[in-house]
């Protein structure tokens, strides 16, 4: 990973003691060194690998020679370029342009600040284990000569990155941190567009659905909820809480918790629906409709109470002549 510190590109790095755990153990330390230094040791590391594999032939690619400040003229008038980071990302190369001999104070060509060269030939492998030693096999003579032992002590690329670097505390760290933290992308927006408002829609159609309920629908939800020991505005005072915990971690760009959040909310939102017009298709059919048009539920008890309610009160308003012996 690297940034832009102090007019000059960086690259924030650790250091090692085991890397047969593959830099899974402890760092001794975290620093920083200029990008076009840090990739001339890469390179030559890389050369000297080419060369323990006995490919005496290799070429380092055109694009090395920008690891140095390099003159180029343009309309008459001289710019510099050298390597240093892509813009945008955190995790490329790409050749600046500079108006001055030491590639210090960045320049425009066209309104572009970076020249239009292809580095794909040369781009580090970042956030990846690298090891200071290329371990080949080499016969007896050699490894008596201490082979291995002057590669480890002149290992190019770790090296010159040891010898050329600075100490990165906290606040450095924060920084390659904030700068390596990708934003939200033109699909991601998209996405949590489509979620959130598919997660509003699924509240309205609730919020609706819950104005019908039935009052003894709604009185058997409260025990529910009160045996769980919650209540109604505990309910809504969560919920509230969840949407501005998403809000947050979606300003801070932190996605994969966004993500899981709205897909949990969303699920809660879909399942709560579900159960809603479940009871309601449950609820239409036991309801009667009166004769004003109005919606009377129905139940058997009452039925039955109102029968016989009925037939007493028949019975009752019958005057019935007595019977003569």
């Amino acid at each position: 990973m690297f940034f832009y510190s102090n007019d000059v590109d960086v690259i924030v790095f650790s250091v090692h003691d085991h890397q047969y755990q593959q830099c899974s153990d402890e760092p001794i330390g975290t620093y920083i060194a200029p990008v076009p230094v840090f990739l001339e040791g890469y390179l030559a590391q890389y050369a000297q690998a080419m060369e323990d594999k006995g490919n005496d032939d290799y070429v380092a690619p055109d694009a090395a020679q920008y690891t140095a400040c390099t003159a180029f003229q343009s309309r008459n008038t001289y710019y510099y370029f050298q390597i240093g980071c892509a813009d945008g990302t955190s995790q490329e190369l790409a050749v600046n342009i500079y108006s001055d001999n030491t590639c210090t104070t960045r320049s425009q060509v066209d309104g572009i600040d970076d020249a239009n060269i292809d580095v794909s030939k040369i781009q580090l492998p970042f956030k990846k284990c690298q090891a200071c030693v290329n371990w080949v096999n080499k016969n007896d003579d050699e490894i008596d000569d201490q082979f291995y032992e002057n590669r480890q002590t002149e290992a190019p690329l770790c090296k010159t990155a040891w010898t050329y670097r600075e100490k990165c505390g906290r606040k450095c760290q924060r920084t390659g941190l904030e700068q390596d933290r990708e934003g939200w992308s033109t699909p991601d927006k998209v996405l949590l567009a489509v979620l959130s408002v598919f997660g509003c829609i699924m509240l309205g159609l609730i919020i609706r659905k819950r104005q019908k309920m039935s009052n003894k629908d709604a009185l058997l939800e409260q025990a529910a909820m009160s045996a769980a020991g919650l209540q109604q505005p505990h309910v809504i005072g969560i919920f509230v809480l969840v949407v501005l915990v998403i809000a947050v971690f979606a300003l801070l760009g932190l996605k994969n918790i966004t993500w899981a959040l709205l897909l949990i909310i969303n699920t809660a939102l879909f399942a709560y629906l579900m159960k809603l017009t479940l009871d309601s298709g449950v609820s239409a059919g036991e309801t009667l409709i009166g004769p004003d048009g109005t919606i009377m539920r129905k139940d058997s008890d009452d039925s039955s109470l109102d029968s016989s309610t009925r037939q007493s009160s028949a019975r009752a308003g019958t005057y019935m002549l007595p019977t003569l012996a």
